[in-house]
């Protein structure tokens, strides 16, 4: 079946509207049961296959999200798909208090390719960031006279527990789960002296996104990041890196601290590093290993089958070629996507490798990301301006030229609308 063949008819001006991006009726699941969460649409995914998903009702939609990023190798690649068979066939969870080969090949294979000395294996990026928190506290009792206060960058996101949530500057949610956990200070994003006035005896950490994810794809300047590591060094504090979405080849490094050419005490992995299963890892190095026996745990924390899964995507990764890929790939993205904001007027393009934030002339992303759905198209927008791009690090440029064929009806479909509402207005 020709994929590139499956491409939308032209609908109605309505076909903006969120009704008419719902399934026709059937046999489908409902919902109701669902606690809130987010705005998903009606939409029932059924199967996928590299860059590309098809729902309930066989339609095919070019996946340019992959799920944030997680599915760093794209959908039910075979590498993976293989992995987790022969190892569900075998073993898949012994018990968190037992080890088991994928634990400790996965741990020391984070090391030993990252540079780290100590590797633990957890579920989420948000359960990383936070054990990483535990961790730097951990460590100023130990090191820094009890110093506990964590500097991190304003609009920066490092989960949606209780513990990351005050971390994360994400102020449409901190002020519905008070009490907060106390001991952050925000200070502005690549803003070298707002952190030199900002540390003082209590600060036992600073806490970075290399790039600002959920604050619409802004990247640190690599004068910031080497002007943070070496205020790290000169005061003895722990310097965190959170690369729950840059770490595992998505800038087209293994890690985003070897592109900008700079070393974190503790790094934080997640999304990419299980390819789509729950996985993520926080890395120590030097005196940050500091934890003790009974400090972590989780039920399921490097059991079998997750690592299986890691130990697959970082071997996929770490093969001759795949990262000089992603930064090819990445540069032909990096160049449509600029032709295609210079033609429809947007505004400045943000990334590297392939994570790319297109900031539009307007806040119309939620329109734009309705558009492309109804092309075929699966994009997000992490704020109301801007669209972002994740595609799978195996995305190839036929992919990406027909995503941006398909992105740009999507720009014409919403400008068309503004045209007619604007219209309709003045008559």
């Amino acid at each position: 079946m020709n994929l590139f063949s499956l491409r939308r008819h032209t609908p109605s001006l309505d076909d903006l509207m969120p009704d008419a991006f719902k399934p026709s009726t059937g046999n489908h699941p409902s919902s109701e049961c669902l606690m809130p969460s987010v705005e998903r649409p009606e939409q029932i995914f059924v199967r996928g296959q590299g860059s590309w998903l098809w729902d309930s009702e066989d339609r095919a939609y070019l996946d340019f999200s992959q799920g944030g990023g997680t599915n760093s190798l794209g959908h039910s690649p075979s590498v993976l798909v293989d992995a987790i068979t022969a190892q569900a066939q075998s073993l898949i969870n012994p018990g968190f208090g037992l080890h088991n080969r994928g634990m400790l090949n996965l741990a020391e294979r984070l090391c030993s390719s990252t540079g780290s000395d100590q590797a633990y294996l957890l579920n989420s990026g948000s359960e990383a960031c936070e054990a990483a928190i535990k961790l730097a506290r951990k460590w100023g009792q130990r090191h820094r006279g009890g110093a506990s206060r964590i500097i991190v960058a304003s609009h920066g996101c490092h989960g949606r527990s209780l513990g990351t949530i005050p971390a994360s500057d994400s102020s449409s949610l901190t002020n519905r789960f008070e009490p907060q956990l106390p001991g952050f200070s925000h200070v502005p994003f690549n803003d070298l002296a707002a952190l030199h006035a900002a540390v003082d005896a209590r600060t036992v950490a600073i806490m970075l996104e290399p790039i600002q994810n959920e604050a619409g794809v802004i990247p640190a300047t690599e004068h910031y990041l080497k002007g943070v590591e070496r205020l790290c060094r000169e005061l003895g504090i722990l310097l965190i890196f959170d690369e729950v979405q840059t770490g595992i080849g998505r800038l087209g490094n293994l890690l985003a601290e070897h592109a900008y050419g700079v070393r974190a005490d503790i790094v934080v992995l997640g999304k990419g590093l299980g390819g789509g299963v729950p996985l993520s890892a926080l890395l120590a190095r030097g005196k940050a290993c500091c934890f003790d026996l009974g400090e972590l745990a989780g039920t399921h924390h490097g059991n079998a089958l997750m690592t299986a899964a890691g130990l697959a995507v970082l071997g996929s990764v770490q093969d001759k070629g795949f990262l000089k890929h992603v930064q090819d790939a990445g540069q032909h993205l990096r160049e449509g996507l600029a032709r295609l904001a210079h033609r429809y007027g947007q505004g400045e393009l943000r990334g590297q490798g392939l994570l790319w934030g297109l900031t539009l002339s307007d806040d119309s992303a939620d329109a734009v990301v309705k558009a492309a759905m109804h092309e075929g198209l699966l994009v997000d927008a992490p704020q109301a301006n801007c669209l972002r791009f994740t595609p799978a690090l195996t995305v190839s440029n036929a992919n990406i030229d027909e995503m941006l064929l398909r992105l740009a009806r999507a720009f014409s479909r919403v400008r068309t609308a503004q045209l007619q509402c604007r219209k309709g207005i003045a008559v």
